[in-house]
Protein backbone atom coordinates (compact mmCIF):
# COMPACT_ATOMS: atom_id res chain seq x y z
CA UNK A 1 0.00 0.00 0.00
CA UNK A 2 0.79 3.32 -0.39
CA UNK A 3 1.45 6.23 2.09
CA UNK A 4 -1.92 7.92 2.77
CA UNK A 5 -1.75 11.64 1.99
CA UNK A 6 -0.99 14.43 4.50
CA UNK A 7 -0.36 18.44 4.29
CA UNK A 8 1.95 17.56 1.45
CA UNK A 9 0.31 18.57 -1.62
CA UNK A 10 3.15 17.08 -4.34
CA UNK A 11 5.43 14.34 -4.16
CA UNK A 12 7.99 14.91 -7.25
CA UNK A 13 9.63 11.61 -8.06
CA UNK A 14 12.83 11.48 -10.08
CA UNK A 15 13.88 8.13 -11.21
CA UNK A 16 17.67 8.54 -11.90
CA UNK A 17 20.81 6.30 -13.88
CA UNK A 18 23.74 7.01 -14.45
CA UNK A 19 23.00 10.89 -15.71
CA UNK A 20 24.81 13.03 -12.74
CA UNK A 21 24.95 15.91 -14.91
CA UNK A 22 21.17 15.60 -15.78
CA UNK A 23 19.91 14.96 -12.34
CA UNK A 24 22.10 17.83 -10.87
CA UNK A 25 21.01 20.83 -13.55
CA UNK A 26 17.18 19.01 -12.73
CA UNK A 27 17.52 19.29 -9.06
CA UNK A 28 19.27 23.25 -9.46
CA UNK A 29 16.28 24.12 -11.91
CA UNK A 30 14.15 22.74 -8.88
CA UNK A 31 15.67 24.73 -6.06
CA UNK A 32 16.60 27.81 -8.62
CA UNK A 33 12.50 28.05 -8.15
CA UNK A 34 10.48 25.78 -6.23
CA UNK A 35 7.12 24.79 -6.48
CA UNK A 36 4.74 27.23 -4.71
CA UNK A 37 2.60 24.00 -3.65
CA UNK A 38 3.64 22.66 -0.12
CA UNK A 39 6.46 19.59 -1.45
CA UNK A 40 8.85 16.67 -1.34
CA UNK A 41 11.40 15.45 -3.92
CA UNK A 42 12.45 11.74 -3.96
CA UNK A 43 15.05 10.88 -5.67
CA UNK A 44 15.26 6.70 -6.95
CA UNK A 45 18.37 5.37 -8.11
CA UNK A 46 18.96 2.78 -10.06
CA UNK A 47 22.09 1.61 -8.64
CA UNK A 48 24.16 4.07 -10.56
CA UNK A 49 27.65 3.92 -10.66
CA UNK A 50 28.57 7.57 -11.27
CA UNK A 51 27.75 8.63 -7.70
CA UNK A 52 24.49 10.29 -9.14
CA UNK A 53 23.16 9.20 -5.35
CA UNK A 54 26.03 11.09 -2.95
CA UNK A 55 25.30 14.40 -5.93
CA UNK A 56 21.45 14.20 -5.51
CA UNK A 57 22.10 13.96 -0.81
CA UNK A 58 24.16 16.89 -1.60
CA UNK A 59 20.84 18.67 -2.24
CA UNK A 60 18.67 19.94 0.88
CA UNK A 61 15.46 18.59 0.70
CA UNK A 62 15.93 15.67 -1.25
CA UNK A 63 15.24 12.13 -0.44
CA UNK A 64 17.14 9.87 -1.52
CA UNK A 65 16.36 6.00 -2.33
CA UNK A 66 19.21 3.90 -3.49
CA UNK A 67 17.26 0.53 -4.93
CA UNK A 68 20.62 -1.53 -5.21
CA UNK A 69 19.42 -2.64 -8.57
CA UNK A 70 18.71 -1.20 -12.02
CA UNK A 71 14.57 -2.13 -11.35
CA UNK A 72 13.70 -0.24 -14.58
CA UNK A 73 11.38 3.12 -15.03
CA UNK A 74 8.14 1.74 -14.11
CA UNK A 75 9.32 -0.09 -10.70
CA UNK A 76 11.62 2.48 -9.94
CA UNK A 77 8.76 4.89 -9.92
CA UNK A 78 6.73 2.51 -8.10
CA UNK A 79 9.48 2.77 -4.85
CA UNK A 80 9.61 6.55 -4.88
CA UNK A 81 5.42 6.77 -5.03
CA UNK A 82 5.10 3.99 -2.02
CA UNK A 83 7.69 6.03 -0.10
CA UNK A 84 5.76 9.59 -0.74
CA UNK A 85 2.80 11.28 0.54
CA UNK A 86 1.60 14.07 -1.67
CA UNK A 87 -1.73 13.97 -2.84
CA UNK A 88 -0.41 14.86 -5.80
CA UNK A 89 2.60 12.90 -7.79
CA UNK A 90 4.69 14.43 -10.50
CA UNK A 91 6.27 11.44 -12.51
CA UNK A 92 9.90 13.80 -13.83
CA UNK A 93 12.83 12.66 -15.99
CA UNK A 94 16.01 13.31 -14.26
CA UNK A 95 16.71 15.22 -17.69
CA UNK A 96 14.33 17.90 -17.72
CA UNK A 97 14.66 21.22 -16.76
CA UNK A 98 11.87 22.79 -14.85
CA UNK A 99 11.23 26.45 -15.76
CA UNK A 100 10.09 28.47 -12.96
CA UNK A 101 6.08 28.15 -11.94
CA UNK A 102 5.80 25.71 -14.41
CA UNK A 103 4.94 23.23 -11.83
CA UNK A 104 2.07 25.25 -9.99
CA UNK A 105 0.50 25.79 -13.16
CA UNK A 106 0.42 22.55 -14.20
CA UNK A 107 -1.41 21.47 -10.52
CA UNK A 108 -3.84 24.52 -11.14
CA UNK A 109 -4.56 22.81 -14.54
CA UNK A 110 -5.26 19.49 -12.78
CA UNK A 111 -6.89 21.39 -10.23
CA UNK A 112 -9.70 23.05 -12.76
CA UNK A 113 -10.79 19.90 -14.42
CA UNK A 114 -12.21 17.18 -11.58
CA UNK A 115 -12.36 14.51 -14.38
CA UNK A 116 -8.65 14.69 -15.57
CA UNK A 117 -6.59 12.26 -13.94
CA UNK A 118 -3.56 13.02 -15.42
CA UNK A 119 -1.86 16.15 -16.82
CA UNK A 120 1.32 16.43 -19.30
CA UNK A 121 3.23 19.30 -20.55
CA UNK A 122 4.67 20.64 -23.62
CA UNK A 123 8.15 19.09 -23.53
CA UNK A 124 10.82 21.02 -25.51
CA UNK A 125 14.52 20.59 -26.40
CA UNK A 126 17.33 22.71 -25.27
CA UNK A 127 16.82 24.49 -28.90
CA UNK A 128 13.06 25.27 -27.88
CA UNK A 129 11.78 22.59 -30.51
CA UNK A 130 8.87 20.49 -29.10
CA UNK A 131 8.68 17.07 -28.61
CA UNK A 132 5.85 14.91 -29.73
CA UNK A 133 5.38 13.75 -26.08
CA UNK A 134 1.48 12.70 -26.39
CA UNK A 135 -0.38 10.54 -28.96
CA UNK A 136 -3.29 7.37 -29.62
CA UNK A 137 -2.99 4.43 -28.04
CA UNK A 138 -0.27 2.04 -29.41
CA UNK A 139 -0.99 -0.46 -31.85
CA UNK A 140 0.32 -1.22 -35.18
CA UNK A 141 -0.91 1.75 -37.13
CA UNK A 142 -0.87 4.36 -34.22
CA UNK A 143 2.77 3.06 -33.30
CA UNK A 144 3.87 3.50 -37.27
CA UNK A 145 2.39 6.89 -37.84
CA UNK A 146 3.98 8.13 -33.83
CA UNK A 147 7.45 6.84 -35.26
CA UNK A 148 7.52 8.36 -38.37
CA UNK A 149 6.47 11.91 -37.12
CA UNK A 150 9.31 11.80 -34.19
CA UNK A 151 11.49 10.40 -36.98
CA UNK A 152 11.12 13.09 -39.24
CA UNK A 153 10.69 15.47 -36.69
CA UNK A 154 14.41 14.50 -35.71
CA UNK A 155 15.65 14.74 -38.87
CA UNK A 156 14.11 18.21 -39.29
CA UNK A 157 12.09 17.91 -41.77
CA UNK A 158 10.52 20.98 -42.65
CA UNK A 159 6.95 20.05 -42.61
CA UNK A 160 7.03 17.25 -39.86
CA UNK A 161 8.69 19.83 -38.16
CA UNK A 162 6.28 22.06 -38.67
CA UNK A 163 2.90 19.62 -38.57
CA UNK A 164 4.22 18.48 -34.55
CA UNK A 165 4.62 22.06 -33.47
CA UNK A 166 1.65 22.75 -34.22
CA UNK A 167 -0.21 20.08 -33.13
CA UNK A 168 1.80 20.49 -29.57
CA UNK A 169 0.35 24.03 -29.64
CA UNK A 170 -2.89 23.13 -28.84
CA UNK A 171 -4.95 21.09 -26.01
CA UNK A 172 -5.40 18.16 -26.78
CA UNK A 173 -7.23 14.89 -24.76
CA UNK A 174 -5.04 12.25 -26.25
CA UNK A 175 -4.56 8.39 -24.98
CA UNK A 176 -1.53 9.24 -22.74
CA UNK A 177 1.04 11.51 -22.18
CA UNK A 178 4.96 10.74 -21.76
CA UNK A 179 6.36 9.86 -18.40
CA UNK A 180 9.56 11.97 -19.12
CA UNK A 181 6.66 14.72 -17.16
CA UNK A 182 3.29 13.38 -16.01
CA UNK A 183 1.23 14.83 -13.21
CA UNK A 184 -1.24 12.35 -11.56
CA UNK A 185 -3.70 12.65 -8.61
CA UNK A 186 -2.68 9.83 -5.68
CA UNK A 187 -5.89 8.32 -6.10
CA UNK A 188 -6.31 7.86 -9.52
CA UNK A 189 -2.69 6.35 -9.65
CA UNK A 190 -3.43 4.16 -6.76
CA UNK A 191 -7.04 2.82 -7.96
CA UNK A 192 -4.99 1.47 -11.17
CA UNK A 193 -2.15 -0.18 -9.16
CA UNK A 194 0.67 2.28 -10.17
CA UNK A 195 2.73 1.31 -12.99
CA UNK A 196 3.06 -2.29 -14.48
CA UNK A 197 6.25 -3.27 -13.96
CA UNK A 198 6.61 -5.66 -16.31
CA UNK A 199 8.11 -2.81 -18.70
CA UNK A 200 11.68 -2.29 -17.77
CA UNK A 201 11.62 0.90 -19.99
CA UNK A 202 9.34 2.23 -22.29
CA UNK A 203 5.68 2.05 -22.90
CA UNK A 204 4.95 2.14 -19.11
CA UNK A 205 3.17 5.29 -19.64
CA UNK A 206 1.47 4.57 -22.69
CA UNK A 207 0.06 1.45 -20.50
CA UNK A 208 -0.27 3.67 -17.16
CA UNK A 209 -2.75 6.30 -19.15
CA UNK A 210 -4.91 3.37 -20.65
CA UNK A 211 -5.47 1.59 -17.17
CA UNK A 212 -6.79 5.42 -16.00
CA UNK A 213 -8.91 6.16 -18.97
CA UNK A 214 -10.60 2.68 -18.57
CA UNK A 215 -11.81 3.89 -14.90
CA UNK A 216 -13.13 6.60 -17.49
CA UNK A 217 -10.54 9.39 -15.91
CA UNK A 218 -8.90 12.02 -18.59
CA UNK A 219 -5.93 12.66 -19.43
CA UNK A 220 -5.26 16.18 -20.70
CA UNK A 221 -2.35 17.84 -22.41
CA UNK A 222 -1.76 21.20 -22.18
CA UNK A 223 0.59 23.75 -24.17
CA UNK A 224 0.67 26.46 -21.52
CA UNK A 225 3.60 24.78 -19.48
CA UNK A 226 6.14 24.00 -21.03
CA UNK A 227 9.18 21.99 -19.97
CA UNK A 228 12.69 21.53 -21.04
CA UNK A 229 13.36 17.61 -22.20
CA UNK A 230 17.18 16.75 -22.82
CA UNK A 231 16.01 13.47 -23.79
CA UNK A 232 18.03 10.24 -24.26
CA UNK A 233 20.87 10.88 -22.01
CA UNK A 234 20.31 7.57 -19.40
CA UNK A 235 19.68 5.17 -22.66
CA UNK A 236 23.07 6.72 -24.46
CA UNK A 237 24.99 5.08 -21.35
CA UNK A 238 23.98 1.47 -22.08
CA UNK A 239 22.43 1.37 -25.97
CA UNK A 240 22.63 -1.98 -26.39
CA UNK A 241 20.74 -2.65 -23.17
CA UNK A 242 18.14 -0.15 -23.88
CA UNK A 243 17.35 -1.64 -26.91
CA UNK A 244 17.03 -4.94 -25.88
CA UNK A 245 14.34 -3.36 -23.01
CA UNK A 246 12.01 -1.15 -25.79
CA UNK A 247 12.04 -4.85 -27.30
CA UNK A 248 11.28 -6.58 -24.15
CA UNK A 249 8.77 -3.85 -23.27
CA UNK A 250 7.07 -3.82 -26.93
CA UNK A 251 6.33 -8.11 -26.44
CA UNK A 252 5.04 -7.34 -23.25
CA UNK A 253 2.61 -4.46 -23.88
CA UNK A 254 1.43 -6.24 -27.09
CA UNK A 255 1.02 -9.31 -25.22
CA UNK A 256 -1.05 -6.75 -22.52
CA UNK A 257 -3.76 -5.12 -25.01
CA UNK A 258 -3.17 -6.96 -28.23
CA UNK A 259 -2.38 -10.03 -27.94
CA UNK A 260 -3.34 -12.11 -31.24
CA UNK A 261 -0.79 -9.38 -32.54
CA UNK A 262 2.06 -10.28 -29.94
CA UNK A 263 3.17 -13.53 -31.89
CA UNK A 264 3.29 -11.07 -35.42
CA UNK A 265 5.65 -8.64 -33.64
CA UNK A 266 8.13 -11.92 -31.67
CA UNK A 267 8.61 -12.85 -34.88
CA UNK A 268 9.40 -9.93 -36.44
CA UNK A 269 11.78 -9.07 -33.62
CA UNK A 270 13.33 -12.46 -33.92
CA UNK A 271 13.69 -11.21 -37.72
CA UNK A 272 15.04 -7.66 -37.05
CA UNK A 273 17.99 -9.12 -34.83
CA UNK A 274 19.26 -11.41 -36.63
CA UNK A 275 19.56 -9.14 -39.87
CA UNK A 276 21.44 -7.05 -37.75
Amino acid sequence: MTTQPSATMLSIIIVSYNARADLERCLESLHASPPAAPHEIIVVDNASSDGSAAAARTWSKVRVIETGANLGFGRANNVGIRASGGEHLLMLNSDTIVPPGAIDRLIAELTRHPDVAVVGPRLVDGEGRAELSFGRMLGPWNEWRQKRLVRGHERRDPKISAFVDQLTRREQSPDWVSGACLLVRRADADAVGLFDERYQMYTEDVDFCAAIRARGRRIRFTPAVEIIHLRGRSAASAPAATREAYRRSRVAFYEKHHPLLAPLLRLYLRFRRSDT
